[in-house]
């Protein structure tokens, strides 16, 4: 029966997707992916050091193989938006309801920060072109410092606690750094420094300052452009992600070509011996935990292209749309993902890459002008290619993340609100909950680097468990619904490699979130429990205990059949098996 992808209970047909789009549309709409690698590339950096190219290319290469899985069951389901969360929920909710509604949710709260993030970066951007905080050595600054030499003594509080702060320095040392931190002070511009409100919240800060009420500014008008549905966003990222692209393949591709790469940048392969120091490790379990902190958060940015498979009840013809789309996708995140961290290593080296601003992202888009030799007014290019880079970032997660929502509504997983679409078949109710929730986060990623990344450990521990519970669910399809037709069936090898790298991911997770932040494990856990009371809500008390008809079609059985489970106890073993190895990892791996 060929039912209509997007009517929940009780809604009216008007709330629909509407099938606009081929492949090409879904490949430009995931043509923001690549931009994520400048979310984490200085931290990733700044974590393992010289394995930092290593981890780059390691992580998207298993990114690369699980795409497959999520090619497959995305054809199962060609009525179906949201990705590959919805379609390996289908997989669990034989052998439990609170479970499926788990990956769709861990989906969602993994992506949605991006909005959040990128926009925090992008305000940094704008807020470093327009008043820019000088550096130590300008002309001023030294001018300053000339003038006020003697205003700093040595016996004064401010040196004692800089010298016990900084073991082996003089008190001379002393004076000179807190100079020219005053003198770096009284020519920064007193927007950079301006607050509405600030605080904190448990193990991080918020602050209402100048960055987020521009990032603030730069998701409204995302939400602007993706009001108008998935063609008029798809052909607004096509044009943008061209704008993007080429010059991230010129990053890339031209410091290789005129030589400017120093090859002893690479060597000794040693992890760092602590995070953000420059003295080398070795591969001991500290050394490893910092390694698999780096894989842990680069997860999150390599394997992002399956939001290619977003749009499947909005392809002309899903049949063939779906597998191209996530195909292309991942050819072009290969290229990227593992060229601009082995270019940006090559050039930079090692104390390059742990500058406090390459680190925190805000200096990325300079270092990057530097790599191709440009200043001036290539690097103010450069700034401006990022800006437009982290947006197309942030265009493809409210695309992608608020369909996410938009379907668990239809699906009977959240509440019916999320299932509302605007006459451009765009789900504006999913996007307004995509945007007032990471107005909350952008508020904790504008205060510091630390907050930023907790928020990123967080989130991506939503992403593994996703990952875990889609990349089983490629199994479990072939076992309960052997007989549906699959538009492109993977290779077994490739489904059974995904099963394997499902349980690696948990290894990710359990030992390196503790790298980025000490609770980032328990509060990703402790976030993905909230589906609990959320899926009570919507399944109890406002459908009375029943899904939507069209579940159990999309099933291919009858209600009174959703208790036949042929791959019996595996699935339970496998989630039991997953809970283990992430707390195995967590207690083995330390720093």
């Amino acid at each position: 029966m060929d039912h209509t992808a997007s009517r929940a209970i009780g809604e009216p047909a008007s709330t629909e997707l509407v099938r606009g789009i081929d492949w090409r549309g879904a490949f430009w709409v995931a043509s923001g992916v690549p931009a994520l690698v400048l979310f984490s590339i200085g931290g990733i950096a700044g974590t393992v050091g010289k394995v930092a190219f290593l981890v780059w290319t390691v992580s998207m290469i298993m990114g690369f193989i699980q795409s497959f899985t999520y090619a497959e069951i995305a054809g199962l389901f060609p009525n179906k938006s949201g990705g590959a969360s919805v379609y390996g929920a289908a997989a669990w909710l034989r052998y439990g309801k609170w479970i499926a509604p788990l990956s769709v949710w861990c989906n969602w709260f993994a992506w949605t920060p991006v909005l959040s993030l990128g926009s925090s970066i992008a305000a940094a951007y704008i807020l470093n072109a327009l008043a820019p905080i000088p550096p130590a050595d300008a002309p001023q600054v030294a001018a300053w410092i000339s003038a006020h030499a003697s205003s700093i003594a040595p016996d004064s509080p401010r040196v004692i606690e800089w010298l016990a702060a900084n073991s082996g320095k003089t008190a001379q040392d002393a004076i000179s750094a807190l100079l020219s931190a005053d003198g770096v002070a009284a020519f920064t511009p007193a927007i950079r420094e301006w607050s509405l409100a600030s605080g904190a919240i448990g193990p991080v800060h918020f602050s209402f300052n100048s960055a987020f009420f521009i990032g603030a500014a730069l998701m409204l008008l995302t939400f602007a452009i993706q009001h108008r549905g998935i063609v008029g966003t798809a052909n607004v990222q096509k044009y943008i992600g061209l704008v993007v692209i080429i010059p991230m393949l010129i990053v890339g591709l031209v410091p290789i070509l005129t030589g400017q790469i120093d090859w002893s940048n690479y060597s000794p392969i040693l992890p760092l011996k602590e995070a953000y120091a420059p003295a080398a490790g070795q591969w001991d379990i500290p050394g490893w935990t910092l390694v698999l902190g780096g894989l842990f958060i680069a997860a999150w940015s390599t394997y992002g292209f399956e939001t290619a498979v977003c749009y499947t009840a909005e392809f002309r013809n899903p049949g063939s749309d779906t597998f191209k789309a996530i195909f292309f996708s991942g050819l072009l995140c290969l290229l990227l993902f593992i060229l601009v961290p082995f270019t940006f290593q090559g050039v930079l080296g090692l104390d390059g890459m742990l500058a406090p601003s390459v680190v925190d992202g805000s200096g990325v888009a300079e270092a990057m002008g530097k790599m191709v030799g440009g200043s001036g007014w290539v690097s103010g290019l450069l700034v401006m290619m990022m800006i437009m880079a982290l947006m197309l970032s942030i265009m493809t997660t409210m695309a992608g993340s608020s369909r996410t929502l938009y379907q668990a509504s239809v699906d009977g997983w959240l509440p019916r609100y999320l299932s509302h679409t605007n006459h451009h078949g765009a789900p504006t109710s999913a996007m307004w909950t995509d945007l007032i929730a990471n107005l909350c986060l952008m508020a904790i990623a504008c205060a510091d680097a630390a907050s930023f990344f907790f928020i990123l450990a967080v989130s991506n521990c939503g992403y593994i468990i996703f990952n875990f519970l889609n990349l089983n669910s490629g199994w479990i399809h072939r076992i309960d619904n052997a007989d549906r037709p699959r538009p492109w069936k993977a290779p077994t090898i490739l489904i059974a490699l995904g099963a394997i790298l499902a349980f690696v991911n948990a290894t990710f997770m359990g030992a390196g979130a503790k790298v980025w932040n000490p609770n980032a494990l328990w509060s990703g856990l402790f976030t993905a429990s909230l589906i609990l009371p959320v899926f009570w809500f919507r399944h109890y008390v406002q459908d009375k205990g029943r899904f939507p008809a069209h579940m159990y079609e999309d099933l291919g059985v009858a209600p009174g059949e959703m208790a036949s489970r042929k791959a019996g106890i595996l699935p339970y073993l496998t989630l039991l098996a997953g809970l283990g190895t992430v707390l195995f990892a967590n207690w083995f791996f330390h720093m």
